[in-house]
C-alpha cells in the first residue's frame, strides 16, 4: 500500500477552509493508502508562541482530528518522535543556504511578524524549518504528500534534499515523495471573499467546526456577498463562496436548485445563507458530538494517543538508524 504523510500546525481553530481543505481528505485517504497525520508542534514554535499554550493547543488539535474521523493508530504528535529533529539536522547539513534563501513563505511570514512597522522576532526556527518539514515527509518514507498550490515548493525543496542526500551517500536511499493533487474546495473568508478563510484574520473571518448551530448560521447570515465585485452577468465573489461552501457539504439538491435560480436571476441570498447554514450545521452536529466523547474520555484518549505516537516512532528510529549509518555518525542501540 502506497504511503501517504500530511501535518498539521497546532495553531488556530479548525475551521471549515481547514476542514473542507485538508482535513476531510485525510479522512477519505485513510480508506486507499497507509497513512501517518501529525501534529506538528516543532512547527508550532516558529511564530511567536506561549508555552502554556503549546501543549494545551497540541493535544486540542489532536482532539480535533479524532473528532473528524482520523484514526488514532494513524496519529501522532510530533514532539513525541524526537528523530524529526535528528534528521532535520542531518538534511539541513546537506541542504545548501543558497536553496534556503529561495523559500519565500520565510519572507511571507518574516512580514507577517512585522506588521505594524516595528521589528519583532524572527526565529531562526522560521528559516530552518521547511528542512524539518522535509524530514518529517522522509522520515516515513512517504510515497505522496497532500499538497496545495502554496505547498508546492515545500515539496519541491523536499525532493531536491532527499536527492542531495542520496548524492552524497553514493545510494538511492530516499524516495522522491509526490504531490497528491487531490481536488479540493477553496474556501474564503465570509467577511472578505477576497481572503482564504483563516484564523489569523481574526473571529469574523473563520466559521469554527465546533461553534454551536445559532454561531454558524449567525456568520453566515452575514456573510458577505457583494463587496463591490460583481459584473452584470456575474456571480459575485461573495455569493461563489456561499455555493462553494454548500457544494462541500455535499447538499447538491439544494446546491442545484439555488443556481438554477441564480441563472435566471430569481436568486434569494436569505435562501442561499439559509441553505449554506443548514447544511454546515449539519456537517458540524456528528463532529461536536464526538469531540463531546472525546473529552469526556481524554485520559484515556491521551494515553492512545501517546501509544499510536509510539508505534510510528518506531519506523522513525529505523530510518534514523539507517541514515546515521550511511552517514558516518554513531548509532545509539535501541
Amino acid at each position: 500500500m502506497k504511503q501517504v504523510l500530511s501535518c498539521i500546525q497546532p495553531t488556530g481553530n479548525l475551521h471549515f477552509g481547514r476542514y473542507f481543505g485538508a482535513v476531510e481528505n485525510w479522512v477519505r485517504l485513510q480508506e486507499s493508502y497507509g497513512c501517518t497525520f501529525g501534529v506538528v508542534d516543532y512547527h508550532g514554535m516558529t511564530m511567536p508562541f506561549k508555552p502554556d499554550n503549546l501543549r494545551l493547543t497540541s493535544w486540542e488539535v489532536a482532539y480535533n482530528l479524532l473528532a473528524c474521523g482520523v484514526k488514532k493508530e494513524n496519529l501522532f504528535i510530533q514532539s513525541l518522535v524526537p528523530e524529526h529533529a535528528e534528521l532535520g539536522w542531518i538534511l539541513g547539513c546537506v541542504t545548501s543556504y543558497g536553496l534556503m534563501t529561495r523559500m519565500t513563505q520565510f519572507k511571507d511570514k518574516s512580514n507577517q511578524v512585522n506588521e505594524g512597522g516595528k521589528d519583532q522576532f524572527i526565529s531562526a526556527g522560521l528559516f530552518y524549518y521547511p528542512i524539518l518539514q522535509a524530514a518529517d515527509i522522509l522520515i516515513y518514507r512517504a510515497d505522496y504528500v497532500p499538497v496545495g498550490k502554496d505547498q508546492e515548493q515545500h515539496l519541491e525543496l523536499t525532493r531536491d534534499i532527499a536527492q542531495k542526500f542520496n548524492h552524497v551517500v553514493g545510494k538511492e536511499y530516499f524516495v522522491a515523495p509526490e504531490g497528491l493533487y487531490t481536488e479540493l474546495p477553496k474556501v474564503m473568508s465570509t467577511a472578505d471573499p477576497t481572503k482564504k478563510m483563516s484564523a489569523s484574520l481574526g473571529e469574523k473571518h473563520n466559521i469554527d467546526v465546533f461553534a454551536d448551530p445559532d454561531r454558524i448560521r449567525k456568520q453566515i447570515k452575514s456573510a458577505v456577498t457583494d463587496a463591490g465585485d460583481s459584473v452584470e452577468g456575474e456571480m459575485s465573489a461573495g455569493v461563489q463562496n456561499l455555493f462553494a461552501l454548500l457544494k462541500a457539504c455535499k447538499e447538491m439538491e439544494a446546491y442545484e436548485s439555488l443556481m438554477t435560480d441564480s441563472q435566471s436571476g430569481s436568486l434569494k441570498y436569505v435562501d442561499l445563507k439559509e441553505a449554506v447554514g443548514d447544511a454546515l450545521v449539519q456537517v458540524s452536529e456528528p463532529i461536536r458530538e464526538r469531540k463531546a466523547a472525546i473529552i469526556a474520555d481524554k485520559k484515556q484518549v491521551k494515553y492512545e494517543i501517546k501509544q499510536a505516537s509510539a508505534e510510528i516512532r518506531k519506523q522513525a528510529q529505523q530510518t534514523v538508524k539507517e541514515v546515521k549509518d550511511l552517514i558516518g555518525l554513531l548509532n545509539v542501540k535501541f
